[in-house]
């Protein structure tokens, strides 16, 4: 096993649909530009409320990645 050496980033993922596809819109993003991504924490949940219901998520979450 070789010695691996992390950094991290945080990210806001959102969307209508709920907590999984927000991360996942992160998860996807990020994809595009960050390679080795390993992991992820989530940071903090929060939503919005429109008529009393929620109408939109946004997800924070700490993503790792293995450097070079």
């Amino acid at each position: 096993m070789s010695d691996h050496i992390y950094k991290q980033v945080e990210l806001t993922g959102s969307s209508p649909n709920g907590i999984e596809e927000a991360v996942s819109n992160a998860l996807a993003k990020a994809h595009q530009t960050v390679r080795n991504i390993q992991w992820f924490n989530v940071i903090e949940t929060r939503g919005k409320v429109e008529e009393g219901k929620v109408a939109h998520w946004q997800v924070t979450i700490k993503v790792g990645f293995t450097l070079d």
